[in-house]
This record gives C-alpha cells, sequence and structure tokens, in this order.
C-alpha cells in the first residue's frame, strides 16, 4: 500500500519538458485530480492494486525542491488521506525507499496537465508507471494525444491505461476516508 504514495510523488518532480528549475509552481500548487494512470504492470494500477492512487492536492514549497502531495488511496482495505513532502534530489528526481526502490520524475507539466513517471523495483521487477492528472475531471484533445506518446517514450504499452476517473473517483473515496497520515523530509524546507 505504501507504494501507492509513491506514484503521486511523481507529481511533484521537476523535469522534462522543463527541469525543475525552471518549472513555474504557480502551474504545479492546487488541486489536481488523477484522470489516467498506464503501467507496464498493468495489475499494480487497476481498481484495488497496489499503486492506484487518487490525487487531491499538490503544493510546491521552495520552488519545488520540497513539493507536497495529497492524495487518497486504500491501505488494508481503508481509505485513506496521505501527504507526503519530500525533498528534490540531484537530476531532479525523487528517491523514496518504500517497498523498494522508487525513482520519480515530473515528465510534463502545463496549466491543466501534469503527467509524473516513476519506476518501482521492488526487489523482483521493476514497474514503470505514468499518471495524468488534471485540474478537472478530463483533458483536451492535445492532453489526451499527449498522454499516450508520453507512455510510448518510456516503454509503457498504450493498451495499458486505464481510465481511473471512469473506474474510481476521489470523491468516493474522500467519502470512504477514516484517516489522515503525515510523512515529511527530516530536513527542513530553507
Amino acid at each position: 500500500m505504501k507504494v501507492v504514495f509513491l506514484t503521486l510523488l511523481l507529481g511533484l518532480v521537476c523535469g522534462a519538458p522543463e527541469t525543475a528549475t525552471e518549472i513555474d509552481p504557480s502551474k504545479v500548487t492546487g488541486e489536481w485530480h488523477t484522470i489516467y494512470a498506464a503501467a507496464d504492470n498493468k495489475e499494480k494500477i487497476v481498481k484495488g492494486g497496489l499503486l492506484r492512487c487518487y490525487y487531491h492536492q499538490i503544493e510546491c514549497i521552495n520552488d519545488c525542491k520540497y513539493p507536497s502531495l495529497t492524495f487518497y488511496a486504500k491501505d488494508d482495505g481503508r481509505c485513506q488521506l496521505f501527504t507526503e513532502v519530500r525533498k528534490r534530489q540531484e537530476g531532479d528526481v525523487y528517491v523514496i525507499e518504500f517497498m523498494g526502490t522508487n525513482v520519480l520524475q515530473l515528465i510534463y507539466v502545463s496549466d491543466n496537465m501534469v503527467v509524473t513517471y516513476f519506476e518501482n523495483d521492488d526487489g523482483e521487477k521493476i514497474t514503470k508507471i505514468t499518471e495524468g492528472v488534471g485540474r478537472g475531471d478530463s483533458f483536451t484533445q492535445e492532453e489526451l494525444q499527449k498522454y499516450p506518446e508520453l507512455n510510448s517514450k518510456r516503454g509503457i504499452p498504450n493498451e495499458n491505461i486505464e481510465n481511473v476517473i471512469k473506474t474510481g473517483s476521489k470523491k468516493k473515496m474522500k467519502g470512504e476516508h477514516e484517516q489522515h497520515r503525515s510523512r515529511n523530509v527530516s530536513q527542513s524546507y530553507v
């Protein structure tokens, strides 16, 4: 379950097409909704999968050096609200040791869409995952074309795209919410 939060943390890394130092925090900070998810190991992101999550909010702290993600995910069958704050590492990635090693990266940012990418190495297999999140509950035609392109570039089959909005909803998860947990980096934000 804890691997689920890693998916969300992807949305925080500042990478291509803009570098972390070029990202406008106003494009990232705000309320977000998971619209699509894709993985080369699809069972990890389908409804009930270990890496299935629902974005709620992203905040860029100190120009996204310390992004904060708030999201809903199920842990032991219960919906929980998580807030994660992580420090950006060299190479504009976030590395998290959780159920293996996870390397996270933000691969696309626009005013209404963020696409995150991460690789989870659970010791047996490396799973590649993208999540497309939006400010609303759908993408524009241009965004609908961009998301599969980003998957293809990372070796994720487009037939493994899961429409999260159609198969689950953040509102439903929020309604089932039982507990809020926070994890923070040990370094100060300054």
